[in-house]
């Protein structure tokens, strides 16, 4: 039997905007929430889910870890639009100019990519 990933940790300040950030961006919904973090899910329990939890110190550098997203039911240039209005910015982490995807990042920092359409 293999493992399963159950779960990506992302530690935050401020555990509900971040939640409450990632649950508008993907359709989810708060499954748990305990003193030192949330976690958030599909509606259908399916996994896997986030795990957001409160930290002392600030993000300081380029996450090693970060998530991929594709435009499910619009177009790229249009879930760009939706992602900047929840609160996404535009960042720069190096990438070059003629790159297919978008670097962006969360209320706190954390990076993400919007990767162009199939």
């Amino acid at each position: 039997m293999s493992s399963r990933l159950a779960a990506v940790a992302i530690d935050a300040h401020d555990t509900e905007k971040v939640a409450a950030f990632w649950c508008a961006v993907l359709g989810w919904h708060v499954v748990d929430r305990e003193e030192d973090g949330i976690t958030i899910g599909p509606a259908d329990g399916a996994w896997p889910r986030i795990d957001v939890f409160a930290v002392p110190e600030p993000k300081t550098t380029k996450n090693r870890l970060h998530f991929d997203l594709r435009a499910e039911d619009r177009s790229t240039a249009d879930e760009l639009r939706r992602l900047e209005s929840l609160g996404a910015r535009r960042v720069d982490v190096g990438q070059s100019p003629d790159v297919t995807w978008v670097v962006l990042a969360d209320p706190e920092g954390n990076e993400f990519c919007l990767l162009s359409g199939r």
